[in-house]
């Protein structure tokens, strides 16, 4: 699977997390998919993205096609 579509499921699925946690437990937890998405645009900007340094180090090859 590559990368970005890795990126991508874990993104949404933060996001999806963080709502249904805010709809449950607390309004609170709505500062989880803020954050995703902040990190989401720094990271269009910057090309930095903490997943893929978690990646790297779980030897998750990019894959070329």
């Amino acid at each position: 699977m590559k990368r970005e579509y890795i990126i991508r499921i874990v993104a949404g699925t933060m996001v999806l997390t963080g709502i249904s946690l805010a709809y449950f437990v607390s309004i609170g937890w709505l500062l989880l998919p803020a954050f995703v998405g902040v990190n989401l645009i720094q990271s269009s900007f910057t090309k930095f993205c903490p997943l893929e340094i978690l990646l790297d180090k779980l030897n998750v090859k990019r894959r070329i096609d």
